[in-house]
């Protein structure tokens, strides 16, 4: 394992940098003093102001629910619209996760605490509808329920990496379950917690899986990596990016946050 992790990391680094600057068409401005936001595959925006106020836009930019009880778990470190039926609020301090309809109804609040999960590092939606979490105490993926019922885990990490991931994100794609950790990289599992790869991608802000390639960016910088290849793709947009707090990837479109407000650029 250690070998693997070696090559891809050394054929990683000798890979030129193909940097350069793309023209992008500005689509539209969603304002509204934004300090996060998330996309689903449906178009459909969701923003969370200043005021813990978390607004859903759909893709003509009308509003079509308002969620105003964020703060009552103070600050949210992750907003999950993997399904588009379902949003998954996470407030890491609290180990509490919120669960919303698609009209921004609560649906659920669970515990992890209640449930034993006292780290919580990093929440997803899983391939069944339910929830992904990562035991950071116990090095455990674990899948649950919306009623917050752990169904099915993953060994102890520690058992069998030399380091086990401290992910940021969670992301279930193509029946592969993707953990980003900055400093470590991509750890790639299947449904059973099997480790299938790992690379050493390392630094990124705004990890992503669109269409089956990884995204990510260094500042003002946009890499793409094919998984199961060793093919890395960079792409300089200082025009776009500089600035940015946050920016998401679709098929079609890029999404940039700057000083409060997203502008939406064609590819």
């Amino acid at each position: 394992m250690k070998g693997t992790w070696i090559t891809i990391l050394i054929l990683y680094l000798a890979i030129p940098c193909l940097a350069q600057q793309d023209s992008l068409q500005l689509v539209k401005i969603i304002k509204g003093d934004i300090v996060d936001f998330t996309v689903d595959n449906l178009g459909n925006v969701y923003t969370l102001s200043r005021s813990n106020q978390l607004k859903k836009l759909n893709a003509n930019g009308d509003s079509t629910g308002v969620f105003n009880d964020v703060r009552q778990y103070g600050r949210v470190a992750s907003i999950d619209a993997g399904n588009p039926l379902k949003l998954l609020l996470f407030y890491k301090d609290f180990g509490t996760i919120v669960v919303l309809d698609r009209f921004l109804n609560v649906r659920n609040t669970i515990n992890l605490r209640n449930r034993n999960i006292f780290m919580a590092r990093a929440i997803s939606q899983s391939y069944d509808n339910g929830i992904w979490v990562y035991d950071e105490q116990e090095a455990r993926l674990k899948r649950m329920n919306d009623e917050g019922e752990i169904i099915d885990q993953s060994g102890d990490f520690r058992l069998f990496m030399e380091a086990a991931p401290s992910p940021v994100q969670i992301v279930d794609h193509d029946r592969i379950v993707y953990l980003y950790d900055p400093e470590k990289g991509v750890f790639m599992f299947d449904y059973f917690g099997s480790l299938r790869n790992k690379v050493a991608l390392l630094g990124w802000q705004d990890f992503q899986v669109v269409d089956g390639k990884v995204f990510g960016r260094k500042q003002t910088i946009i890499e793409q990596y094919q998984p199961g290849s060793l093919s890395l793709k960079v792409k300089a947009l200082d025009r776009y990016l500089a600035g940015v707090t946050r920016i998401k990837i679709s098929v079609t479109q890029l999404y940039c946050l700057k000083d409060g407000e997203i502008k939406v650029y064609a590819f």
